[in-house]
């Protein structure tokens, strides 16, 4: 895959320069430009994507707990299912495919579940609510105890018998995962190239320059870049950022970097789980289950348990590390083997690690900031990375829309979905909202 070097800018101002080329950075690159922007985009990686989007499991999946979260991701399907046409170039790399298998979230005490439905119904999504009798029909063999809430494996509790059954499963037909979210973010590089922007790899941004308005950025090798938008896309990265910028009093918000590991299991013998499993969402157990290629079963917690938590400093995301916790692995893949008994332990651990970009509900923050000419697109690590090309549309529109005069902190920016036409209210992503009520977990 080309891009694995650094790239120099070709000029020392710009119109806009996103700090971050995952693929959330990339689509806003690439929207920026699409509208006439002279845009740079830096990285501290050597490529786009290669940060925390390599370790995205890349779900697309519609169970959110806002109106507007619903919207994003059931308009961000779109793109997925016309990808090679949004990107509009020949990439001799391929192209990132989404595979349609659909979705069933597990009815358990928690309710998450009930959360989208109001969502779906307003939108017209497609969803079935399925009982514990047909949830065995359709997905196999599983065990539709409650065995939650999540423990710890040293846990007396972790093997206490269950007392009652789940309720079945929220099912909605159009779910699924991209198989290569690296290479999603590859495309949308190219893309956002064809239309004029430029990539700056191995540049590690260690100033934003500007009092009352940002007016570019500066880069550990001293390089100064003039911009008067700046638009922070640094995943894990983007406290530091932000800090850097001081603009943290004035959001409600915070962002973490959270050390996240996701493994791969292969399925019970006989399974072609590659080519005959869902995605499954299951707060019951505290994961979540999608197909792989290679026949194995991708498998990821949803952060239910505190102790799965693992948070880092600033300065300990780049030397974290890369090896997976066998305590965590096997408290993982038992947690979901009682819910699918003839599920085996392999010997050895296998799987990636990442560092996710998280803020305190686990909603992202797309927004400007307290200082003019700065905005936010963060906390999108783990639940976002299916809304890349909107979320790209909707931050080049709201973008405009500020420099051009608009308050959006006083009426927030309501985006239309290319699309679906969904109105896309932008408020619900501000840096100053109260903690939202959502699931408080990954599923947002």
């Amino acid at each position: 895959m080309a891009g694995g070097t650094a790239v120099n800018p070709s000029e020392r101002s710009y119109d806009a320069i996103v700090i971050g080329a995952g693929v959330i950075g990339a689509s806003i690159t690439c929207e920026l430009a699409r509208r006439g922007w002279r845009v740079l985009s830096v990285d501290r990686n050597p490529g786009a994507g290669q940060g925390s989007t390599s370790a995205s499991s890349a779900i697309v999946r519609f169970t959110y707990s806002t109106r507007a979260g619903v919207a994003m991701a059931y308009e961000g399907l779109q793109y997925w299912q016309q990808w090679p046409q949004h990107t509009g170039v020949c990439d001799e790399a391929g192209y990132a495919t989404f595979t349609e298998c659909g979705m069933a979230t597990f009815l358990g005490d928690a309710q998450h579940h009930l959360l989208p439905v109001p969502h779906f119904d307003a939108l017209g999504v497609p969803y079935e609510i399925w009982d514990c009798d047909e949830t065995v029909a359709r997905l196999g063999s599983l065990d539709l105890s409650r065995f939650g809430p999540p423990r710890q494996l040293d846990d007396p509790e972790f093997w206490a018998a269950p007392t009652s059954q789940l309720l079945g499963a929220l099912w909605c037909p159009e779910g699924g995962y991209v198989g290569d979210p690296q290479l999603a973010a590859h495309n949308l590089r190219l893309a956002a190239e064809a239309a004029g922007a430029e990539f700056g790899f191995g540049a590690t941004v260690v100033g934003v320059a500007g009092s009352g308005r940002a007016e570019g950025v500066v880069l550990a090798d001293g390089t100064e870049l003039a911009a008067p938008v700046v638009v922070n896309v640094a995943g894990p990265h983007s406290s530091a950022i932000n800090r850097l910028s001081g603009v943290l009093e004035d959001m409600s918000i915070a962002t973490r970097p959270l050390r996240k590991e996701v493994y791969h299991v292969p399925p019970p013998p006989g399974v072609d789980f590659e080519h005959d499993g869902v995605v499954m969402g299951d707060v019951d157990c505290g994961c979540y289950v999608r197909p792989e290629v290679g026949n194995n079963m991708l498998i990821g917690s949803l952060e239910l348990d505190a102790t799965d938590f693992e948070w880092l400093r600033s300065d300990e995301i780049d030397g974290c590390s890369q090896v997976l916790s066998r305590e965590q692995w096997e408290t993982h893949l038992l947690r979901f083997a009682r819910r699918m008994p003839e599920l085996g332990l392999p010997r050895q651990p296998r799987g990636i690690v990442g560092v996710y970009d998280v803020t305190d509900d686990w909603i992202p923050i797309y927004d400007r900031t307290s200082l003019d000419g700065f905005y936010v697109a963060i906390g999108t690590s783990g639940n976002q990375f299916k809304n890349a090309a909107v979320a790209g549309h909707c931050m080049a529109e709201l973008i405009g829309a500020v420099e051009a005069g608009h308050d959006h902190d006083a009426e927030a920016v309501v985006v239309t979905g290319k699309h679906t036409g969904f109105d896309i209210d932008m408020g619900t992503f501000s840096r100053r909202r109260d903690l939202h009520g959502s699931s408080m977990s990954v599923l947002g």
